[in-house]
């Protein structure tokens, strides 16, 4: 093989503050929607791996929750699937809300970045079109005397400008090495998983502020069917009788309603047809229990 044929490999951790836009970028990284995106912070709850394929280079993304100060057992969790993210990591991606500018949250991990010490750490500032050019480029500048990032760069996740570059500057930096995937795979995450993210994506949409972060979204059956279809039950967990009721809505219109938007966009994703059945149990502090931390891939925070 020669030189230009030789393969690369490496994982790249994207950090950054919540709603950042982290899960938007990394869909749009990759060209398909693997990450949940919704406009409450703080959604992105266990690392998700994605791929990409750049030339001969196979990036590995590890979309972790956004950093924050932790205050209940379950935030204390994410933020250390975060920072275990940015440890194992080849090269790191801080994306900043150049919207917020270098606000208290983003200034947390740019020390706690100093303390690490860690090669190959990129800037991307996101959502540029949303301010000025000039304080832009002034936010840059704050930004890279406060640390020495290799490279910076200025996007928009959402619009996809911008991403292409970011993508191949992270190739150059992966080592020499084989593809731990297949070329045409897009996300090592289970399907099971993969589906319990889109549910949950759909409740957040469907409620908006009418229910705080007390849900998460089980897989509990997936059953191939003969004809191709799949046959999926899932199970809503709230903490309260009351979070139930506003979850199912007048006559179980909300199920419904949310039920008919996870299935659409699992049969996109799938690419088959799909059986959605949903149920909701009240589970009282669940952000208690070990096997629902489990069940999202997260590490059961003791104490």
């Amino acid at each position: 093989m020669t030189a230009e044929q030789e393969t690369r490999c490496g994982y790249v951790a994207i950090v950054g503050a919540p709603n950042a836009g982290k899960s938007t970028l990394l869909n749009q990284l990759v060209g398909a929607k693997i990450s949940i995106v919704s406009s409450k912070v703080q959604t992105t709850r266990a690392r998700i791996t994605a791929i990409a394929m750049e030339g001969t280079t196979q990036i590995v993304f590890v979309d972790t929750p956004g950093i924050f100060r932790p205050k209940r057992r379950l935030d204390r969790a994410m933020v250390s699937a975060a920072w275990s993210g940015i440890d194992e990591a080849d090269a790191v991606l801080l994306l900043i809300d150049a919207a917020k500018g270098f606000d208290d949250e983003s200034r947390e991990i740019v020390e706690a970045l100093q303390h690490r010490k860690r090669p190959n750490v990129l800037l991307a500032l996101n959502k540029i079109d949303a301010i000025p050019r000039e304080r832009l480029l002034g936010l840059a500048r704050t930004l890279n005397e406060a640390y020495p990032f290799d490279q910076t760069f200025m996007i928009s996740a959402l619009k996809g400008s911008g991403v292409d570059d970011v993508r191949r500057a992270l190739a150059r930096l992966m080592p020499a090495g084989p593809y731990l995937y297949p070329e045409d795979q897009l996300a090592d995450v289970p399907m099971r998983f993969l589906a319990a993210e889109i549910t949950r994506e759909q409740v957040y949409r469907a409620l908006h502020d009418e229910l705080p972060y007390a849900i998460t979204v089980e897989t509990e059956n997936w059953k191939d069917q003969k004809d191709g279809a799949a046959r999926i039950e899932q199970v809503i967990f709230v903490e309260r009788e009351g979070q139930k009721k506003i979850v199912l809505g007048e006559k179980g219109s909300m199920i419904k309603r949310i039920g008919a938007a996870a299935r659409k966009e699992m049969e996109r994703q799938f690419e088959r047809r799909v059986h959605l059945f949903l149920f909701v149990k009240v589970r009282e502090d669940w952000g208690d229990d070990p096997e629902r931390y489990e069940a999202m891939g997260l590490e059961y925070p003791k104490g």
